[in-house]
């Protein structure tokens, strides 16, 4: 593939991530995609089959969660570990909110397309799940239910998208992204019962 062709393919790719994100899938036609990308529109069936294999592409080009496997060194330590998902998921976040977006859009609408989510995000939670319960047999971590923990701390990192809403009742400001993760990791570890101050978690 040419430089052009990678390049019209990446402009494709971002026109519609941002345009499922404004309209929704269903809302969004490849021709505003074509458009909104300066490409023809013969194009997203020749690069990927159609508007259904470019969802999936979208996945599979910006969630970072086939990451996974370079942070593996790190991720045998439950607390560690922790750490680094509590980091990367409000990194990710922050860093593209369009995707996350789209991702409540589908769940909401319980679509068709919830596989290719679960496909993505699913490995994320697994890993979480996996040093949750490590944590647990080791003594490390101590809480009744882990389906409950799990929900506790998705809740906490998956908050909801229309921040703007809770504005008049916030004093703080927009946070950034450091004291966003050191409170949420901060948080999540004393809840799971591990000892020590907040300096010692991060």
């Amino acid at each position: 593939m040419s430089v052009s062709e990678q390049d019209i393919k990446m402009k494709i790719l971002l026109a519609a991530r941002r345009l499922f994100a404004a309209q929704g899938f269903d809302g969004t036609s490849v021709r505003q995609i074509c458009e909104e990308a300066g490409a023809n529109v013969a194009l997203v069936s020749y690069h990927f089959g159609g508007k259904e294999n470019l969802f999936n592409a979208v996945f599979s080009v910006f969630f970072p969660g086939n990451q996974l496997e370079r942070y593996e060194p790190i991720l045998h330590d439950p607390i560690t570990g922790i750490k680094k998902l509590v980091e990367e998921v409000i990194r990710f976040r922050l860093s593209d909110p369009e995707l996350v977006i789209i991702i409540q859009q589908e769940i909401f609408k319980q679509s068709s397309r919830i596989a290719t989510i679960q496909e993505n995000v699913f490995p994320v939670w697994n890993k979480m799940r996996e040093l949750l319960e490590k944590g647990k047999q080791s003594g490390v971590f101590h809480f009744r239910s882990l389906d409950n923990v799990m929900f506790f701390i998705m809740g906490t990192l998956l908050f909801h998208k229309k921040t703007d809403y809770f504005l008049p009742i916030l004093s703080d400001g927009t946070p950034t992204f450091k004291d966003m993760y050191r409170d949420a990791a901060v948080f999540i570890l004393r809840g799971l019962g591990v000892p020590g101050t907040a300096e010692d978690y991060i």
